[in-house]
Formats: C-alpha cells, structure tokens, sequence
C-alpha cells in the first residue's frame, strides 16, 4: 500500500511581478520515492523547489507538508520535516566543513543550541557519507565549489529530515564524485524511506536513478511518470527543441540520452533513427 505523501503542491501558481514563473502546478511526493524534475532553463524547475520549501509566496494554490499547510508553519517547524540543498548555496565564511554540518541539526536543539550525543553522531556520520573526513576542519570558504557542493549536501543529511529537496545536487562536481552523490541519495531514500524530489540537467542521470520524473516547460508540468512513459524522444525533443539519441541498454533496460548536432536536410534521417531507437510504443 502506498504510504501518504509527506509533502504536496496543489495547482500552486508562483508569479515574479507580472511574470508567471510557475503555473498550476501539482504534485505530491511519497516516502521511499525519488522524484527528478527535468526541464530547460528558465522553465520554472527552481520556482517549484522554492514553492516547495515555503521561501516564495504563492499567487494561488497552496503546498501541504505533513498534511498540514506550509503557510500556517514555523520556520523550525518546517525545517524538522523538511531539509533543502538549494541551487545557489550561501558560503559561511569563517566555519569549518564539521561547524556548517552541525548546523542541520539546530531545528531539534534548545535556545542555546547545545549538541546532544545525537546530534555529534548525526553530523559525523553525515560527513563520512559525504567522503569530506580529511575536510571537517578545513574552513568552507577554502573549499572549491564541488566541494561546498558536498557539504550542503551533508548539511541536510544531518539535517534528518524525512522529506529532502534537491536543486542540481551535482552542480560543480566531477563525473565521479556526481555518481557518488547520485548513489548517496538513492541509499538514503531506500535505508530511510525519505521522500525526495531533485531538480536535474543529467538526462542519463535522471533515467537510472529517478522512480518518477516531472517535465517542466514554460512554467508548467508537462508529464509526471515513469521514465520510459516521461522521457521519450518526442516529450524530450519538444521541451528541450533539440535533437538527441534515445537508446536503450540491452542489458538492463535503461535509457541513455545523446545530443545530437543538427547539420543539414539529412539530420530529419538522424532524427527518425532516434525515434526507432525506442522500444515500440515509447
């Protein structure tokens, strides 16, 4: 039986100005589930992380997080039930990699925010998932960009929260340490029945890792489903207007993503041998 969402959009409408960066969109995220938006710049994948989260208003509709109204929520409140790696992380300067990590863990301390054995377990742990050990007391500031990448990453872990959003979680990392994080997000998910939704650019990435996929364009979704239901060459063509290659892996089933460049009349040939690349009825 399909366990109750923890967090849910309904028909939220988020508006910058006159500018509807965000339309009509609904959604709701179970636990043990990850959900990957896929969408081309500027179509609103951020907007929805942001709605999400609480940090914009809302023009109309309304977000639940726990059943309850994200609106009528404390800040703390909602940041026991709900941790964010946003696109854009903020620096602290002066901290270390360990102090940064230990401040998930402050929606659950008292006034003085004095660390409980739990919390030193929680923020080691996390850092050791996270492969940053050899870093925990290096000063964030230091670090390169991949890397305060990871310790955002390990902010939120430590965190523990049960719902987790995740806006370009591999931005600035390297093909290796990206998978890393993609393999620790997944494990997190399985071993503590987290509900996830991770905004991504990596097609490939999406397709082996994602349980649902949300396509974004022009502000709206577009289709929310299983990959090969969501990420089929026509879907993918028309929202990103670019040609690619849709394969499948004869062994495992998965679906690889290639771009394709666009020389002359005889790319429409090129074209075509993307569509028969699928599997009927893809």
């Amino acid at each position: 039986m399909t366990q109750s969402p923890t967090l849910v959009a309904e028909r939220v409408t988020v508006r910058y100005g006159a500018h509807a960066a965000l339309s009509d969109a609904s959604l709701a995220l179970h636990p043990g589930e990850l959900v990957v938006v896929l969408g081309p710049n500027g179509a609103g994948k951020s907007s929805l992380v942001r709605a999400l989260s609480g940090i914009v208003p809302l023009a109309s509709g309304r977000v639940l997080l726990g059943g309850e109204p994200l609106a009528t929520l404390s800040r703390r409140a909602i940041a026991a039930s709900l941790a964010v790696v946003p696109q854009r992380v903020d620096v602290a300067l002066g901290f270390s990699v360990r102090e940064v990590v230990a401040m998930g863990r402050a929606p659950f301390q008292g006034a003085l925010l004095l660390p409980s054995s739990e919390d030193h377990g929680r923020v080691e742990d996390a850092i050791a998932r996270c492969d940053l050990t050899r870093l925990a007391d290096r000063r964030v500031d230091q670090l390169s960009g991949g890397e305060q990448r990871l310790v955002a990453i390990a902010r939120a872990m430590a965190q523990g929260a049960p719902t987790l959003l995740l806006d370009e979680p591999a931005a600035h990392l390297d093909i290796r340490h990206a998978h890393a994080v993609f393999d620790l997000v997944r494990a997190e998910i399985t071993r503590k029945k987290l509900a996830c939704l991770a905004v991504l650019h990596d097609l490939n990435a999406a397709a082996q890792y994602a349980d649902r996929v949300v396509l974004v364009a022009g502000g709206r979704i577009v289709a929310d489903g299983k990959v090969p239901e969501v990420m089929t060459y026509r879907r993918l063509r028309d929202v990103f207007e670019t040609e690619l290659y849709v394969g499948v892996n004869e062994l495992d089933g998965t679906r690889y993503f290639v771009p394709m460049r666009v020389r002359d009349e005889t790319s429409s040939a090129s074209a075509d041998g993307g569509r028969r690349s699928e599997k009927p009825g893809a």
